[in-house]
């Protein structure tokens, strides 16, 4: 395997790690309080994080090309964050983060394979393990109806498989300036969303800590990604960048005692399972 690989690997899944750390911390926040003012304050950590590192390595101001990009992925990654926070604010997030990974993997995947082909029968074996994992994590442990928050973890992970599409196509040497960009854009659309609904931003003192290190391990999820899809493909480092539920699962199960049936249990490492064979 050459240098390049290894490198998109690494950052692939530090991307996934650090997804993961953000989501169960802004999850825990929106569960203490509103979603609409978790996810700004978040994001302004984030832009303060990305400034600072793009100041720290005296990146060059994007092309026109790539701002444009950036402003779409923000808009994008707005609605996928918001949506994210509060399915796992109201569900388990052992169910809604998995679910959300697979459909935001499977959706650049899917376009690649549209543009440049048909997918081989691994990549097709691959989708037929994710949506029979996604079948048996949307099962109900024990109460009736499915599960809450599942229709924000599908809205999320279409949302965030354009985000990863677009953020993909930013050019250029800069990777913290345009990220800075798309970040602040998602602030601004936040806090339209909070004016629109009369949403105050006041964040009790016990969540405030919890909501910057949710934007600081989002930020740094965001640049680990853009890196990965540099040097290698947007579709593998989605892919990779889609394990973070793991992560996820892994601090809810130890921080919340949180439990999942045997179905849903076995939904989670199915879905997991089929990322590989996805990017394969």
């Amino acid at each position: 395997m050459s240098e390049a690989h290894l490198a998109a690997g690494a950052f692939g899944l530090a991307s996934a790690a650090s997804w993961g750390g953000g989501d169960f911390s802004g999850g825990f926040s929106a569960r203490r309080a509103s979603v609409l003012s978790v996810a700004p304050v978040s994001r302004l950590t984030g832009i303060a994080a990305q400034v600072m590192l793009a100041l720290a390595f005296r990146e060059r101001a994007p092309s026109t090309v790539s701002l444009l990009w950036a402003v779409a992925a923000g808009v994008s990654g707005s609605i996928g964050l918001v949506a994210l926070y509060q399915s796992l604010a109201v569900g388990k997030m052992g169910v809604n983060s998995p679910l959300t990974a697979v459909l935001a993997a499977s959706f650049p995947v899917l376009l690649a394979s549209i543009l440049q082909g048909a997918p081989p029968a691994a990549r097709l074996a691959g989708f037929a393990l994710a949506l029979a994992g996604v079948w048996c994590l949307s099962r109900p442990a024990g109460e009736t109806g499915r599960p809450q928050g599942l229709g924000l973890a599908v809205l999320a992970g279409l949302a965030f498989g354009c985000f990863y599409i677009l953020i993909s196509q930013i050019r250029g040497p800069s990777v913290f300036w345009p990220l800075a960009v798309s970040t602040s854009t998602s602030l601004v659309v936040m806090l339209g969303v909070a004016a629109a609904n009369r949403q105050t931003l006041w964040l009790p003192p016990a969540i405030i800590g919890i909501a910057f290190l949710a934007g600081i391990f989002d930020a740094g999820g965001n640049a680990c990604f853009v890196l990965a899809a540099r040097t290698g493909r947007v579709d593998i480092a989605a892919v990779l960048g889609s394990l973070y539920p793991a992560f996820t699962v892994v601090l809810a199960r130890v921080v919340l005692n949180e439990r999942l049936t045997r179905m849903q249990t076995a939904g989670l490492f199915a879905a997991l399972a089929s990322l590989p064979l996805i990017a394969g």
